[in-house]
């Protein structure tokens, strides 16, 4: 994988599963462990969970317990990318802590089908498009003029590393049509952002469908953002109004993998829905 596209994030996920599953071949519980190394369980738990960077010092201890010296350099390796800054912590200061976990993680995944039901993704967002969405929850989340401007140049920054990167990620997103009439800004910022769905849904790696507002909705869900890898378990991010949730366990993952599914399955498609979008242009240019 080319180094900038290697995430911190990822790393130490991987490296957290990597160690469970090492202790669980050797027989341990997260108790047993952490009992022959001399630390508390929450501490084992915790470097498992990705909520706390190990040292290699904490490494070496887990591979001389576990008996896997032969896997060391590997786990040592993820222990130094862990440590990585990402180009999300130049916003930390402004960004909810569960958004940069998700900027984290896509910058390693592989494809993502995102369902959204109320405004076009950040991914697919012009600047003046989403300063209004990033204005529009100033009334009840508080974000100052500058944590505003912030907020929307990591939005574009997020959008050039990953719709423009050398291996780019596959992109599947369903727009209900209601996202297409619910009006940010002025209207001439809306023609603007239908104008650049259409431009956005012609990538090569981009799909864009619209679940028209006459058909069947199948799944009664909120929006998600369901991020696949080639060497790590999938994820689903939940947006919220304050913290944001992340959906790993396989079954529920699966659920949402077939909510999708089932989303698609009544979705205009793609040219169908550029040919709508073309229509909500022209009546926000009206």
């Amino acid at each position: 994988m080319p180094p900038e596209q290697a995430s911190p994030t990822v790393r130490r996920l991987k490296l957290g599963q990597e160690l469970r599953q090492l202790r669980e071949r050797r027989g341990l519980t997260g108790a047993r462990a952490a009992k022959e190394l001399g630390w508390s369980p929450s501490k084992v738990s915790r470097i498992e969970a990705a909520k706390t960077k190990p040292s290699h010092d904490d490494v070496q201890a887990f591979a001389k317990l576990y008996k896997c010296d032969d896997q060391l350099d590997e786990l040592l390796g993820l222990v130094v990318d862990a440590y990585q800054r990402g180009w999300w912590e130049d916003y930390e200061g402004t960004l909810p802590g569960g958004y940069t976990r998700l900027l984290g993680l896509e910058a390693e995944a592989t494809s993502q089908q995102n369902w959204e039901p109320q405004v076009v993704p950040g991914l697919l967002q012009t600047e003046d498009y989403a300063r209004e969405v990033i204005l529009a929850s100033r009334g009840i989340v508080r974000i100052t003029h500058s944590g505003v401007r912030s907020r929307v140049e990591a939005r574009l920054d997020r959008q050039q590393r990953v719709l423009h990167r050398a291996d780019p990620c596959i992109l599947h997103i369903i727009l209900d049509e209601s996202a297409l009439m619910r009006r940010f800004g002025e209207p001439s910022v809306m023609r603007a952002q239908m104008e650049h769905l259409i431009q956005l849904s012609v990538l090569p790696h981009v799909s864009v469908q619209v679940l028209p507002l006459e058909s069947l909705h199948p799944v009664n869900t909120g929006a998600f953002i369901h991020l696949k890898f080639a060497a790590f378990d999938d994820v689903v991010y939940l947006e919220q109004l304050y913290n944001p949730r992340f959906v790993e366990d396989p079954e529920m993952v699966a659920g949402y993998e077939t909510a999708f599914d089932h989303i698609r399955s009544e979705a205009l498609d793609e040219n169908e829905s550029r040919v709508l979008i073309q229509r909500k242009a022209m009546m926000w240019g009206r």
